[in-house]
């Protein structure tokens, strides 16, 4: 099915402990299907959410992030914090659920939370590419390489921190011991500021990068949950940190990972500058959804 134009979002607040979440509805005709990110925010969906418009769809800004502010001055959030929103959100728009969750990155990771702490909320969630270190064989490597990437943000800032970050994500297979120490290229190269602004509040590597990729998953919780679990992996992305995370998680599950058109952006469809298979990616995800 080709993308759709649809009618302006209907934009709605609510209040959380910790936290105000500004959320977005695309009124349809069919069940609603929640499409979730993390770091990124809801405008990261618009492409997607245009390819089903046989659907109420719900997408929303984590706390901290965009438009949903945190109000308890904490800046680091949890998977635990995201999955209680998130519930919070689907109590308000669908009288307790159950519906159907898509979960990307970081999105996955707080969804899978969502299952294992709320399970009676989702009836089908399919977590793309879940950053997931503790599942991995090269978990310690890649941890460290993850803790460089973080220490580099606190003692360098954003641009220095992320070259790192651009070069873990996109390493092909297991992550080396001493990853971390090899030179980085100039952050300018990858168009990033190479100053310290001397800010710390960034929505990646400040908010959420050590909570999410850290996380450990109740795989006990999942499986005796109701919820029908479908973990997805990019075609394009074989070998990644997040794809062998998604393969990891569905072993911990006991299913195989099926596979996605595109990359870890895949539903992109020139949001934020990246385009992925958005057509393709929209057709798997509707077919995973059955």
């Amino acid at each position: 099915m080709k993308g759709h134009k649809v009618s302006q979002p209907e934009t709605r607040t609510l209040a959380t402990p910790g936290a105000v979440l500004t959320y977005d509805v695309r009124p349809g005709d069919g069940p609603l299907l929640l499409l979730i990110g993390s770091p990124m925010q809801a405008e990261g969906f618009a492409t997607l959410a245009g390819h089903f418009p046989d659907r109420t769809v719900v997408t929303y800004d984590p706390r901290g992030i965009a438009r949903s502010e945190r109000t308890d001055g904490v800046i680091e959030s949890t998977p635990d914090e995201h999955a209680d929103d998130i519930a919070a959100i689907i109590e308000e728009v669908s009288d307790g659920g159950p519906v159907d969750v898509f979960g990307s990155s970081g999105g996955a990771v707080n969804t899978l939370a969502l299952v294992s702490r709320h399970p009676t909320l989702v009836r089908t969630l399919i977590a793309h590419e879940p950053p997931s270190l503790n599942v991995l064989s090269d978990r310690e490597t890649a941890t460290a390489a993850t803790v460089d990437i973080y220490e580099t943000y606190q003692k360098s800032g954003a641009g220095p921190a992320m070259v790192k970050f651009f070069l873990l994500t996109g390493a092909k297979g297991e992550i080396p011991a001493g990853f971390g120490d090899q030179p980085a290229p100039d952050p300018a190269q990858f168009g990033l500021p190479a100053e310290d602004t001397g800010d710390r509040t960034d929505p990646l590597l400040g908010q959420n990068l050590m909570t999410c990729t850290h996380y450990e998953h109740d795989f006990e919780a999942l499986k005796a949950a109701p919820t029908r679990i479908v973990v997805a992996v990019g075609a394009e992305s074989v070998g990644e940190l997040a794809h062998r995370g998604g393969e990891g998680v569905a072993a911990r599950l006991g299913t195989e990972a099926v596979t996605f058109p595109s990359h870890h952006g895949g539903f992109l469809g020139g949001e934020f500058g990246m385009t992925g298979d958005p057509d393709g990616f929209a057709a798997a995800l509707r077919e995973a959804l059955r």
